[in-house]
């Protein structure tokens, strides 16, 4: 899967944001542009990670 990423630094707080547009609510900050990136690698990994199934109420497990 390619996403693709946004990656800002913001003057005022002398840091950088990366965010990823097509996976709402995936975004991570840093002090440098690649742990940034590697921030937001690791978010969209755990974002798109399955839910274990003891977390899933009997009623959404699958058969």
């Amino acid at each position: 899967m390619i996403v693709r990423a946004v990656i800002e630094f913001d003057v005022e707080t002398q840091s950088f944001s990366a965010t990823c547009p097509e996976l709402n609510c995936v975004s991570s900050c840093s002090m440098t542009k690649e742990e940034a990136i590697k921030n937001l690698q690791e978010a969209i990994v755990l974002m798109l990670e399955p839910i274990p199934e003891k977390f899933l109420a009997k009623s959404v497990r699958l058969m």
